[in-house]
């Protein structure tokens, strides 16, 4: 059975802020990375796409994980690739991170997606539409209330 996950965002957390957001989108990307998935990361556009491309490229040399934009470089050879809603992920990815704002139609091609529940209230209120969609589309759901390292 599938899987989606939704991290809840507390208004407290580092994560509330957009910086804090990216960073722990990066982390969260790099640690499935590791652990030998194979990663898409769906964004809301292109520009947001080519964004998070560069912010993988900033972390420390010792953090460093490849990553392509869907499209670039090899289609099977690096544990992350970026994408967005106007594009398709290569094959093979088996654990999807959306961060696009209205579209799961996407997730159905994916084992597990990982979702997030944003403290701004129109945020969490799309973010409850795309709950109850997965619900619909058969996914076991899961909540996790962001733990940052």
């Amino acid at each position: 059975m599938p899987m989606a996950t939704f991290y809840i965002v507390s208004e407290s957390s580092p994560q509330a802020e957009p910086s804090g957001f990216e960073q722990y989108v990066v982390f969260l990307t790099q640690h499935f990375a590791q652990q030998g998935a194979k990663v898409y990361l769906q964004c809301q556009d292109k520009l947001h796409a080519e964004h998070f491309a560069e912010l993988f490229w900033q972390v420390d040399a010792h953090q460093f994980i490849a990553h392509n934009l869907v499209g670039e470089g090899p289609k099977y050879g690096t544990h992350i690739e970026i994408g967005d809603q106007g594009i398709k992920a290569s094959y093979h990815r088996q654990l999807a991170i959306n961060l696009a704002d209205n579209q799961t139609t996407f997730a159905q091609n994916f084992a597990e997606v990982i979702d997030f529940v944003p403290c701004e209230e129109n945020a969490k209120q799309r973010a409850r539409e795309r709950y109850k969609l997965y619900r619909q589309a058969g996914y076991q759901l899961q909540t996790i209330e962001i733990q940052y390292p």
